[in-house]
């Protein structure tokens, strides 16, 4: 009994030191920012804004002090100016303007009517496309013809479709919950292609607003023409109820359209991306915030994009009101022409690429200040996981979607060049009740849901760069 315990009391001995020495070995160095709590400073945050923000009374001042700024108009040139001026309020210390070329439209007289076999003239009321061709101000009179899907078009022969005006009654599905899904799903239609419609002989394009609301407003979309294209049409969009009308008619009788729109295209012009920054106290890499400045030519733009660009400015504001000493530079750039081609979105990028600034972070809002739901993220796993780690911190906010991974606004030209991208979600079931029509005003913003869309993205800038 002895002999066996001697044996074993050193194998025993030896396993139980080695297993004291096992712990002391150094963990592997893993990503994470667990070890850190940011409760009292997203608390922080949050109090300042909520008690001291002025988003709301910025974005009073550009919607109704400045108004419609559509690329290439005088109001856009004002808005740039007060853009200057609250990036400096805001404590931006770097501001500067950069040249971009836009296109020069202007939307003129525009009429739509139509009239049944023995009926009267019945006036409709419509929108010209952004950048579609007009009729030369003279009267443009041929028989509606309903198509529904891309199929059917294709079944219809050129001695159908010539010369008449094809109406396209297509409404985003109301089914889908997530509204910008279904909107994305109706824009991205062969059907709403002036080109597609021309090509096969057709004189204009009449097309069902993209909105989820059932009145009869009608609310713009740009068009585009294919460089082949030898007869650009002219395009039009009516609200919902008169296109369920329309469809109803055409369903019982002929039905003709008279078309009269001055719209004209007159070059190009200097437009300008605003930009301001603080600078980093660490580095100069980048956390850039975006949001579009112009708006179309009838509209406040409140909530298309009013409501991001005084949001940008709020999150300077705060991160000087709260004296927090950035790491890294917060920049704010505020696009111009976002409606009406793009150009502000992808001049920016090829600023970037040009200088080789290096940008760890973009987070985009255009999607209206509705209560925030989370953070849409498209960037590489590995920088979706750190994110994912700050769920808990964002919690008590509201603010829980981290799941989606799109990020498709004037941010998105950025990704080309491998920064991560982010968009502020939002509860967008309102949102295309006003896009791009004349109802997106400023009466439409509720202060509280914008400020804590505020909120949440100065909690997420201050978060991005503390720990990246």
């Amino acid at each position: 009994m002895k002999k066996i315990f001697i044996i074993i009391l050193p194998l025993f001995l030896s396993g139980f030191l080695f297993s004291q020495k096992k712990p002391q070995k150094k963990p592997q160095k893993k990503l994470t920012t667990a070890k850190f709590n940011y409760h009292d400073e997203f608390k922080q945050i949050s109090d300042e804004i909520l008690t001291n923000g002025t988003a709301y009374e910025n974005l009073e001042e550009l919607t109704k002090g400045i108004g419609p700024r559509f690329s290439a108009t005088s109001g856009y040139a004002k808005a740039t100016d007060w853009a200057e001026k609250k990036l400096k309020e805001a404590g931006a210390e770097n501001i500067w303007k950069q040249e971009v070329k836009v296109p020069v439209w202007i939307r003129g007289r525009e009429s739509l009517h139509i009239k049944t076999n023995n009926g009267d003239w019945k006036n409709i009321r419509m929108l010209s496309f952004g950048n579609s061709e007009g009729t030369g101000g003279k009267d443009l009179t041929a028989d509606i013809l309903l198509v529904k899907d891309i199929p059917e078009l294709n079944t219809l022969t050129s001695a159908q479709v010539k010369d008449k005006i094809i109406f396209v009654n297509s409404p985003v599905d109301q089914k889908i919950i997530n509204t910008v899904d279904s909107y994305l799903i109706t824009a991205k239609s062969k059907l709403l292609s002036a080109s597609v419609i021309g090509k096969k002989g057709a004189k204009g394009l009449i097309i069902r607003s993209l909105t989820t609301a059932s009145d009869d407003t009608p609310h713009a979309k740009m068009i585009y023409y294919e460089p082949d294209d030898r007869v650009k049409i002219p395009a039009v969009t009516i609200g919902a109820k008169s296109a369920n009308e329309l469809e109803k008619l055409l369903k019982k009788q002929t039905v003709k359209a008279k078309l009269n729109m001055s719209a004209e295209s007159k070059g190009e012009t200097i437009n300008h991306n605003v930009i301001g920054e603080i600078p980093g106290k660490k580095d100069s890499k980048v956390i850039l915030l975006g949001a579009q400045l112009d708006s179309w030519d009838f509209a406040e733009g409140a909530h298309d994009d009013g409501t991001g660009v005084v949001q940008c400015l709020e999150v300077l504001r705060t991160l000087k009101a709260l004296d927090i000493n950035n790491n890294h530079t917060i920049r704010v750039v505020l696009y111009a022409n976002s409606e009406n081609g793009g150009q502000g979105r992808e001049g920016y990028a090829a600023y970037v690429k040009k200088k080789d600034e290096k940008h760890i972070f973009a987070l985009g809002t255009d999607s209206g200040g509705y209560s925030p739901r989370g953070f849409s993220l498209d960037m590489a796993p590995q920088r979706r996981r750190l994110i994912f780690e700050w769920k808990d911190y964002f919690l008590p906010y509201g603010v829980y979607d981290f799941d989606q991974t799109y990020a498709i606004q004037d941010i998105s030209p950025l990704k080309k060049l491998d920064i991560p991208l982010a968009e502020l979600v939002v509860d967008t079931q309102r949102y295309f009740d006003y896009h791009h029509s004349t109802e997106d005003t400023f009466d439409k913003v509720n202060k509280r849901e914008l400020l804590l869309g505020a909120v949440a993205m100065t909690q997420m800038i201050f978060m991005i760069d503390k720990n990246w």
